[in-house]
């Protein structure tokens, strides 16, 4: 929750926000891979090469984007939806509105999975066969809880706007008991996860190495463009400390 705090000083003095876990990075090579909180998120395939159950893996993929997905059943029927998440300590908090879908199947215990995968890079290769992607992503599953402690919600949702523009929270105004009552947060425990990646080149068969045709990787990166006032904003309201340090 620092990170607000962070902002503030960045925008008054030259002081840069420390690096984010997005920027710390490991290779499958390292040790420290721990072990699966269960069967259930044992990864099956090349587990020495892509699998980790680590929590600085786990928690540096959960802190690297706000967005995930979550799937659960709902009436008899598996439902998947984009959403955001948001890691304080060791578990993961997700909002909804009371209204939704989403809001009205969270009952206690919610059982669910939460996935969150970062691309980087096309892996091409000289069949279609050998054809990936190079990624990091992580799966959690477990009982998301309801989040009834008003001040433990309140820390979830700055979190939440944190996690999108370090530093947003404390630009904007409170919210109202009307939304606040509106809207429902879960906290899910982050004891059963798993971290599965791929990184390096193509693995092309060795009779095709002579083929007439590209392989390699092509890197993929998320970057922000300069940013696009709201039609209705003021002209004399400048940029937000928090979107100057997104777009630079």
């Amino acid at each position: 929750m620092a990170i607000g705090a962070w902002a503030m000083l960045s925008a008054m003095s030259d002081i840069s926000p420390p690096p984010r876990s997005a920027d710390r990075r490991w290779t499958p090579a390292e040790d420290g891979r721990g072990e699966p909180g269960s069967d259930r998120v044992k990864v099956r395939r090349d587990t020495k090469k892509r699998g980790r159950y680590d929590a600085e893996a786990v928690h540096a993929i959960l802190d690297a984007t706000p967005f995930c997905h979550i799937a659960y059943v709902h009436d008899g029927h598996p439902i998947v939806i984009p959403t955001l998440q948001a890691r304080i300590d060791d578990h993961v908090y997700l909002h909804a509105s009371s209204g939704s879908r989403l809001g009205l199947s969270a009952d206690t215990p919610w059982p669910i999975s939460l996935s969150v995968t970062l691309i980087d890079g096309l892996v091409m290769a000289r069949s279609g066969f050998h054809h990936s992607i190079n990624y990091r992503s992580v799966v959690v599953v477990g009982d998301a809880v309801l989040v009834t402690d008003r001040e433990e919600m309140l820390l979830a949702l700055d979190t939440t706007v944190d996690h999108v523009a370090p530093g947003r929270a404390a630009e904007l105004r409170r919210p109202t008991e009307r939304e606040l009552s509106a809207t429902v947060v879960a906290r899910l425990p982050l004891a059963e996860a798993s971290v599965k990646t791929r990184t390096g080149p193509p693995n092309d068969e060795p009779e095709d190495m002579d083929l007439p045709v590209w392989a390699g990787v092509v890197p993929m990166t998320t970057t922000f463009g300069p940013p696009l006032p709201s039609p209705d904003l003021a002209d004399d309201i400048p940029v937000s400390p928090s979107v100057r340090l997104l777009t630079g």
